[in-house]
């Protein structure tokens, strides 16, 4: 009698770890599949030049990149060989920025540096389209 009460309790012991290490297993997978925030923008230039592409590029990369929370970043000018029915051409420079969560690019839009490269840009700027999406890893 002892020995099944002792195997029963091993038995339930067992189960209560494997039940724990499984759950912590689940909050983690949970966790690393959390969405994240993809801001996009695309802007068109007054003077569509390879300078005043080169220029605001650049000034995405001085300004724009590094900040808190970002997961990915990239700014380029338009791909113009690629000239499909789908493609959208209506732009010059393309930014990418993708943030861990909605609190960082939130941050990300009142930080001092992304105010700055706004003020400095915006007069070469024909039109400016953002698109922002939740997206999953």
């Amino acid at each position: 009698m002892r020995k099944l009460l002792f195997v029963s309790l091993v038995a339930a012991g067992v189960l209560a770890l494997s039940f724990t290490l499984n759950n912590l297993h689940r909050s983690e997978a949970a966790e690393e599949k959390g969405l994240m925030l993809s801001h996009d923008v695309y802007f068109s230039l007054k003077e569509s030049t390879p300078e005043a592409k080169k220029k605001l590029v650049d000034a995405c990369k001085k300004y724009l990149s590094k900040h808190p929370g970002e997961v990915f970043f990239a700014a380029g000018t338009l791909a113009e060989e690629l000239k499909r029915e789908v493609n959208d051409r209506d732009f010059d420079v393309a930014l990418h920025i993708v943030f861990k969560d909605m609190a960082s690019q939130e941050k990300y839009q009142d930080a001092e540096r992304h105010k700055q490269f706004i003020e400095e840009n915006k007069a070469a700027w024909k039109k400016v389209r953002v698109f922002d999406s939740v997206v999953e890893k």
